[in-house]
């Protein structure tokens, strides 16, 4: 009786893993995109140019990410986006976004 149980019972419990495994592994990529945008955009501030922010980001964002920078007035947009397969080789893919402002330090070039 107990064999039939674990056999019932052992399917959900590797999808329960699988589900954190998956959760975990895109909360650990909004993570890095945060990150990555929060660098971006101090560097976007100081007066860096747009190559020099692309890679300080590049540096922490996971791999495969893209990373765009606006400039409106007094402050810079950097904005982090990486498509992530949170279980490796299954084909399921989520899109993973972070968006860091900052304002234009004094000296700074716009």
């Amino acid at each position: 009786m107990v064999t039939a149980e674990t056999a019932v019972v052992l399917p959900v419990l590797v999808l329960v893993l699988l589900c954190a495994v998956a959760a975990v592994s895109v909360v650990g990529a909004q993570l890095r995109c945060v990150d990555a945008a929060r660098e971006g955009a101090r560097a976007a501030a100081r007066g860096e140019s747009p190559a020099v922010v692309a890679e300080l980001a590049g540096r922490v964002a996971p791999e495969g990410a893209v990373t765009s920078l606006r400039t409106a007035e007094d402050r810079v947009r950097v904005t982090v986006d990486v498509e992530v397969s949170p279980l490796g080789p299954v084909p399921l893919r989520t899109r993973v976004s972070a968006e860091a402002v900052a304002a234009i330090e004094p000296g700074g070039v716009p």
